[in-house]
């Protein structure tokens, strides 16, 4: 594969950026999009229930943000590689806004599908065209092989401090509100109940949209593309999906990028369905048990930010990327065992351990994150980014439904946690061979081995089937 120049489309002017300026700005894009997110996770579930809403009636709403979410992820994917990543983030928040304002506000359940199917869109349209402007913006600074750890390392954690802030500003305003004497009732009355306390997260998060957007379109500036129609963009979209859909396919380096991404889908499927219910087993109530949720989701969002910082000096302690990744990869089977073999058992010690073993899996996938996306965006260049991002979140996405569905069809007990141990297992095992020595040369092994030195990323069309030695980012 060898380098070929910067096609038009992505034009080297960034607006005179620098790799400081322009990580900077992708940290602010990343805690302003996942905050309100977050104030969502703590509330969700209580709103919708205190607006009448059955336990189906609810799991259909989080169904129809995720296959909603899924459906859209390549197309929306290739749109942003297509017509831009500033426009593309703009439409996200505008959706999110429009989102959480339905879901604050709506008392009628198509109000509150609706919004779920919105959020599905603007997250599917998020989940590649920030980090692709950002590597878009240090290659066209400082060339191919700049560093890109350090700025996905941030945005990771960026991404991981808003989720744990969003939680805990989410499960505390309305508890907030709930002390001050007639605060609620008052909210209510005002409004003719549309309202409530565990409203008020989601219409918070909805003004923070409104500034996601005014950031985005006043600080990512890009090249200008070249003047489309509609129908050159319907056309060119299909066109990346289809090379989005070929990488995998092709290059078995980005094949691996996507089954490790698989195997994390699985692992945050078995955690996110499955710890809940330990906690309210642990204290008793499903009120108190909530509020523990709270705090350890907001803990293991914590762990995932300290992963993602520490992901740089993984990978320079463990000798490459691919090092880093298959010890951040067992450090999440480790906590996913712990967390099994503690099931049957809520004693101070069973429970301390299973807390480490949570933790674990945060920290875990957050430093394995920013080492695999650095080696997938050394593979593509800027013309398929965002739809090789879009292509490893699809991914994740629906091995964590299947991986959901499956565990919530077995036992309860240890099996589900040892098997998403044992998914994540193997995927820690594709990186062994390429974490063997890497030979002296640069170019590919007369075996097809790895290169000594990263190659510059060359279109989609021609990605070559022999692998590199680079870095990457978490999910």
């Amino acid at each position: 594969m060898t380098g070929r120049p910067v096609p038009a489309a992505v034009s080297p002017d960034h607006g005179g950026l620098d790799g400081a300026t322009a990580r900077r700005r992708y940290v602010t894009v990343s805690f302003l999009f996942w905050l309100p997110i977050g104030m969502s996770i703590a509330t969700g579930v209580l709103l919708f229930t205190e607006r009448g809403m059955g336990l189906a009636a609810i799991a259909g709403f989080y169904a129809v943000h995720s296959l909603t979410a899924a459906a859209m992820e390549l197309p929306t994917g290739g749109l942003s590689d297509v017509i831009g990543r500033r426009p593309v983030l703009a439409i996200a928040g505008l959706l999110n806004l429009t989102a959480f304002t339905l879901i604050g506000l709506g008392a009628a359940g198509w109000a509150i599908a609706l919004g779920m199917g919105l959020m599905g869109l603007a997250r599917a349209l998020s989940s590649g065209p920030a980090e692709a402007w950002y590597v878009d913006t240090v290659h066209a600074h400082a060339g191919p092989d700049a560093d890109l750890r350090t700025g996905l390392a941030r945005g990771s954690s960026a991404t991981s401090a808003a989720l744990a802030l969003g939680t805990l500003l989410g499960g505390g305003l309305p508890w907030l509100l709930g002390l001050a004497p007639g605060a609620g009732e008052w909210l209510a009355d005002t409004t003719g109940g549309l309202v409530i306390p565990l409203s008020v997260p989601a219409l918070l998060g909805a003004l923070v949209e409104g500034v996601f957007v005014l950031y985005v379109l006043s600080a990512l500036p890009e090249p200008p593309r070249p003047r489309t129609t509609l129908r050159r963009v319907m056309g060119g979209v299909p066109a990346a999906i289809a090379a989005g859909l070929r990488l995998g396919a092709r290059d078995a380096l980005i094949r691996r990028i996507l089954l490790t991404a698989s195997a994390a889908g699985a692992a945050l499927a078995a955690v996110e369905l499955l710890t809940p219910g330990r906690a309210a087993a642990l204290m008793g109530t499903a009120e108190s048990g909530a509020l523990v949720f709270a705090g350890l989701a907001c803990a293991g969002f914590l762990c995932s930010a300290l992963g993602s910082q520490l992901a740089p000096l993984v990978a320079r302690f463990a000798g490459s990327s691919e090092r880093a990744v298959l010890a951040s990869l067992g450090l999440v089977t480790l906590g996913l065992t712990l967390l099994g073999l503690t099931t049957h058992t809520m004693s101070p010690l069973a429970t301390t351990v299973a807390v480490t073993g949570y933790g674990l899996v945060y920290l875990g996938l957050g430093a394995a994150g920013p080492n695999e996306n650095d080696l997938l965006h050394r593979r593509v260049d800027a013309s398929g980014r965002a739809t090789a991002l879009s292509v490893q979140s699809l991914s994740l996405q629906l091995v964590a439904a299947g991986a959901g569905l499956g565990a919530g069809a077995l036992p309860p007990g240890p099996l589900p946690w040892l098997l998403a141990a044992t998914a994540v297992l193997a995927g820690a095992l594709l990186w062994v061979r390429r974490a063997a020595p890497v030979p002296p040369h640069h170019g590919p092994s007369a075996t097809g081995g790895p290169v000594a030195a990263p190659v510059p990323a060359g279109p989609l069309h021609d990605t070559a089937p022999e692998e590199i030695h680079p870095h990457a980012r978490p999910t």
